[in-house]
């Protein structure tokens, strides 16, 4: 493990995420042309470069470098990522899902395209992640490469974001779900991703087993947090502020944090798994400060 070391409070996360953003959009944008037969490919495009936070991207990057890896290194996967999490929002807002209509305030895919063509497109990003990894990546040891396609493998399988979203269908109508359950949902449907994100970027530099483990935990602990964010937004928010569309947890009679905890609990219990994912940092030098501003930042955000 590395040495602590001191870390200026003076670290600017909105200056980091918007070089790493444009960085992550570049490469996206790059990353699929369109040819025969466009409309799958145009289909593709419309959800993965329709902006966001592009956490999951600058995460995987973030870690990499933290470890003494390179943003090269890790930009094929970071990309992957993105192609995962663009799949499952396509997926999640269909009709058979969570019927949404608005996704980072644009038209949700199948309303544009149709459902037949946003399943494809989905099936398609998916598959296209995997073959990014192995296709891409460069000056990496092909057991790391292998690791990390494993791990993804498993985060968005039913051992993690589908058995997740299987859960949350099931879900729906019983606003007396205990907190256990919703616990698992969002472990499995939110935080398995982002673990892997931040995971992955540590595996791409060989890190250690410690190491690993370590931001796996904090990981875990910001992707619950962010979960608990989001369910407090949704009551909190606007549809303008957000970009998607809000309340619909509450009209599909499903429990959230909220509704279990109330908004002030809610908000505690956020921080509290903030803080414990900070702690798990606390070993790194300097180099952590993007992780440790991202942890706030999930707190903190609005949208």
């Amino acid at each position: 493990m590395m040495m602590t070391t001191n870390v200026a409070t003076d670290f600017d996360l909105k200056t980091y995420l918007k070089t790493k953003c444009a960085e992550v959009e570049v490469a996206l944008e790059q990353s699929l042309a369109v040819v025969y037969p466009e409309t799958i490919y145009e289909s593709m495009l419309y959800s993965l470069m329709a902006g966001g936070k592009r956490l999951r991207p600058i995460l995987c990057l973030a870690t990499c470098e933290l470890v003494g890896g390179t943003a090269a290194q890790a930009m094929p996967t970071a990309c992957a990522l993105e192609m995962v999490h663009t799949m499952s929002l396509i997926h999640d807002d269909l009709p058979a899902m969570d019927n949404d209509d608005y996704r980072r305030g644009k038209l949700t895919n199948h309303k544009v395209y149709g459902d037949d063509v946003a399943i494809l497109a989905g099936d398609a990003l998916l598959a296209y992640a995997f073959e990014f990894i192995a296709d891409r990546t460069e000056n990496v040891p092909p057991k790391a490469v292998l690791e990390v396609i494993r791990r993804l493998g498993r985060a968005v399988g039913a051992a993690g974001l589908v058995g997740g979203q299987i859960v949350d269908l099931a879900s729906e109508g019983k606003p007396d779900t205990s907190i256990e359950t919703l616990n698992f949902i969002h472990r499995h449907k939110t935080a398995a991703l982002l673990e892997v994100s931040v995971v992955s970027g540590a595996v791409l530099a060989e890190a250690d087993t410690e190491t690993v483990e370590r931001l796996s935990r904090y990981a875990q602990n910001i992707g619950l947090a962010f979960q608990i964010v989001d369910d407090v937004l949704d009551i909190t928010s606007t549809q303008e502020e957000l970009g998607k569309s809000i309340g619909k947890d509450v009209q599909a009679q499903k429990a959230t944090y909220p509704s279990i905890w109330g908004l002030e609990e809610s908000k505690k219990q956020a921080n509290t798994l903030v803080q414990a994912a900070k702690d798990e940092l606390a070993n790194f030098g300097p180099l952590k400060q993007p992780l440790v501003a991202i942890a706030d930042y999930i707190t903190a955000r609005t949208h």
